[in-house]
């Protein structure tokens, strides 16, 4: 899927820095997936479905900073409110998260 954009478009996606204080399992998803609360700063905390079971274990992912789209309306999975989108790159089917290369505050803007 190649579609054009415009930057205006792009700046609709709020993309930011948030680091991950709680995993647990996903027991009522379809696929397995975590259910991840992530501290985005002056934003506050939110919560994410995550399909990442394969590459990383809940242990890897306490304290980890990733990115996440904010700005999506809150989507429900079976009996749990997503509130962000976790970003990724696939690979082999698998998700990767992507992450800052250096610290970052919680609730950096990705631009």
């Amino acid at each position: 899927m190649n579609t054009d954009i415009s930057f205006n478009d792009f700046e609709r996606v709020d993309i930011r820095v948030g680091t991950i204080i709680e995993v647990k399992d996903f027991l009522k998803a379809k696929k397995p997936a975590y259910q991840l609360v992530i501290d985005f700063g002056d934003l506050g905390i939110k919560k994410s479905s995550a399909q990442i079971t394969v590459l990383y274990k809940k242990e890897e992912l306490l304290n980890r900073q990733i990115l996440a789209v904010v700005n999506f309306p809150p989507k429900q999975i079976a009996n749990f409110i997503s509130e962000c989108l976790v970003v990724g790159a696939v690979s082999s089917h698998e998700v990767i998260l992507l992450k800052p290369e250096h610290r970052v505050n919680n609730g950096a803007q990705v631009l």
